[in-house]
């Protein structure tokens, strides 16, 4: 049993601050994006978070630039970018489009720009690895005060707007039919889904940020019901891949002579992707049951199909 447990867990796991801080960054940042990313996976917003999410790269290389934390920079220009596609029309599929084509644009033009001054004209190492990977090892243990009070003010727009945003999301004419505030309410949840993009990308970087926005909470909704098991699966399996991507990448250091420690985004993207393809074996082992299923029935005689 010990040599089981020193295999999986490499020396100094359990001691190491880096690991501490990931750990904690990770689960915050993991229960963020679950919640937000059910509604944003119900909502068919998954574009719309892409687009955040190279603006939160436009703003995490801009604060860098500026010699400021990045998580700053991710989260101010996420809000930013979220309250233009929101002026411009996020509520209509066309508008929608329309606005996330614009700000994805734009966010691509500045992301570009920084990282090559950062890279460049400033004393930044490592800043393109950084922004568009995540690098939540190096994190630092001041940024978990931010972290926490940020994840906390998205979880508050979900919560305090729970029922008119699950209503406006089944059907935004029903909703505006019974007197909820849609565009209020449409507003609060592109502040959280910032929010949320903008704190994924410290955990696995930019680019990568959709992927712990939307595949816990698309998994979830694969295997359960109703909204809260949903939000409540999502959250697990979000905090289990993030942890478990932090203690992959930890002993993948220790996989060869070399000892290159391999990245925690990578770790933790497939393992959300290995989650998001499991969940669907149940589905597909229905699907083959009901039409073996139907071709018995169909090769059965005339007079046994009458009886079933």
């Amino acid at each position: 049993m010990h040599q089981l447990w020193t295999q999986i867990f490499e020396p100094g796991f359990f001691s190491s601050a880096p690991v501490h801080t990931a750990a904690a960054v990770g689960a915050a940042v993991a229960v963020v994006s679950a919640v937000t990313g059910v509604f944003t996976v119900m909502r068919g917003q998954s574009f719309g978070g892409h687009a955040l999410g190279d603006v939160s790269a436009a703003g995490g290389s801009g604060a860098l630039l500026i010699g400021l934390t990045p998580v700053v920079g991710f989260v101010g220009l996420g809000i930013i970018g979220a309250g233009v596609m929101d002026m411009i029309g996020v509520r209509r599929v066309r508008g929608r489009d329309l606005a996330t084509g614009i700000v994805l644009g734009a966010a691509i033009g500045l992301s570009a720009l920084f990282l090559y001054l950062d890279t460049t004209a400033g004393a930044t190492t490592g800043a393109t690895q950084q922004i568009l990977f995540g690098s939540i090892f190096t994190t630092a243990g001041g940024t978990i005060p931010a972290v926490a009070i940020f994840g906390a003010i998205a979880l508050a727009c979900v919560a305090v707007t729970w029922r008119p945003l699950l209503l406006s999301t089944v059907s935004t004419d029903m909703a505006a039919a019974r007197g909820v505030p849609v565009r209020l309410v449409g507003l609060l949840y592109m502040l959280a889904l910032a929010l949320s993009v903008g704190l994924s990308s410290v955990a696995v970087g930019a680019i990568l940020s959709t992927a712990l926005l939307i595949g816990p909470a698309a998994t979830a909704l694969r295997l359960t019901r109703t909204v809260g098991w949903a939000v409540a699966a999502a959250c697990l399996i979000g905090v289990g891949a993030t942890w478990l991507g932090i203690l992959l990448a930890y002993d993948s250091y220790y996989w060869g002579s070399a000892h290159l420690g391999l990245p925690v985004s990578f770790f933790i993207v497939a393992v959300v992707f290995a989650a998001y393809l499991l969940s669907g074996l149940p589905a597909a082992r229905t699907a083959a049951g009901r039409r073996g299923a139907s071709t018995s029935l169909a090769a059965a005689p005339a007079d046994e199909q009458i009886r079933a």
